[in-house]
């Protein structure tokens, strides 16, 4: 993990104004987003849009956490020395630097009526840059929602998460089809109502195995911390590679440390597979409380995995709390592709040792 509960709450503070929880029943109706096959959202505080894809030329405008561009495309660009990453977001009125755009789409869905026949729920994903949501419960329970309450911040869910849903209605206010979410595991028992457009439900392909009929001793994955790279070998064969960033050589103040690092080894192997869990850990000053994490592949200690992020887009710099940060779509093409094997339902396994694929992670100095 990479983000503090104080940079989560930054995150969903965006620019589009401030609410406070409110009754489910007032759950609210999809915003409007710009019309763009291609979207990117503004995860966190306050950067500018520039004349030219780099950080000395003029500004034309600032944006804030949440404001959501067009995005033309991708180019390479000059950052200062600071940052690795070169990289930013073309857009309509100019360019942003991309580590902190999340790459996201405007995908409304038809909702469904009544939870399938024969099931306490479904998982759903969020295809939207962006859903609000309203508590059930009175008061929150999370860390993460007791601060956005205390701060009378907007509360909502983003782009690639998946939750849990357990209940359909229709909102007394608006007339749309909302769902009841929760999360299945890791939950602190807070209970949201969304508009049901946002979600997609998942289904059995979403989870289907690749490569089943191979030997899963002939499945390995490879980390490699110097070049933040992640492959996945079938025998000899590199069958998938993505960017990650892996975990951080430095605290939140800044300083180098070592316990936030990835644990390096070739005898790590999946113990754990979750299509979405709730994630918590550290210190108020220096730990993180984040919810829907989806696609997990725990492989080491309890509970540092490979999983889907939709807090920054800064891959290829170590940057989280032990944990290997991958796009969404990485996320869950390795969760299919490792073993063990889990089902949509209940959508979380524990195996134990020996586990499931090997995870190598290695680190070379120079």
């Amino acid at each position: 993990m990479t983000i503090t509960r104080r940079d989560f709450i930054k995150l969903v503070g965006g620019s589009a104004g401030l609410m406070a929880l409110r009754p489910f029943s007032r759950a609210l109706p999809l915003q409007d987003f710009p019309k763009s096959e291609k979207l990117g959202r503004v995860v966190d505080g306050k950067w500018q849009i520039k004349i030219a894809p780099n950080d000395q030329d003029a500004t034309i405008k600032d944006v804030y956490g949440d404001t959501i561009v067009p995005w033309l495309r991708e180019v390479v660009g000059r950052r200062d020395t600071n940052h690795l990453n070169q990289r930013y977001v073309e857009t309509p009125d100019g360019y942003i630097y991309a580590s902190y755009v999340q790459p996201v789409k405007n995908i409304p869905n038809q909702p469904i009526d009544v939870v399938p026949s024969g099931q306490t729920g479904f998982w759903a994903e969020v295809t939207v840059p962006y859903v609000d949501f309203v508590l059930e419960n009175p008061e929150p329970s999370s860390p993460w929602l007791k601060n956005a309450k205390q701060w009378s911040l907007p509360t909502r869910l983003y782009y690639s998460q998946v939750m849990w849903i357990d209940q359909i209605k229709k909102s007394d206010v608006t007339g749309n089809t909302i769902y009841r979410v929760n999360e299945r595991y890791g939950s602190y028992g807070d209970i949201f109502w969304a508009d049901a457009a946002a979600f997609r439900p998942l289904t059995a392909e979403d989870v289907s195995p690749i490569s089943p009929d191979l030997d899963p001793v002939q499945k390995k994955v490879f980390v490699n911390l110097t070049y933040q790279t992640l492959s996945c070998f079938e025998g000899n064969n590199e069958v998938y590679f993505c960017r990650i960033s892996s975990g951080a050589k430095w605290d939140a103040q800044g300083n180098i440390v070592d316990n936030w690092s990835t644990p390096v080894g070739d005898g790590h192997r999946t113990w754990r597979k979750s299509i979405s869990i709730h994630m918590a850990g550290g210190t108020v000053g220096g730990g993180y409380d984040t919810p829907g994490v989806s696609w997990c592949n725990f492989f080491s200690g309890s509970g540092v995995a490979i999983h889907s992020t939709f807090w920054h887009n800064d891959y290829g710099v170590p940057r989280s709390h032990g944990c290997v940060n991958v796009r969404p779509e990485d996320a869950q093409w390795i969760f299919r592709w490792t073993t063990p094997v889990v089902e949509l339902e209940p959508g979380d396994l524990t195996v134990g040792m020996p586990g499931g694929s090997q995870v190598n992670v290695q680190e070379r100095t120079y």
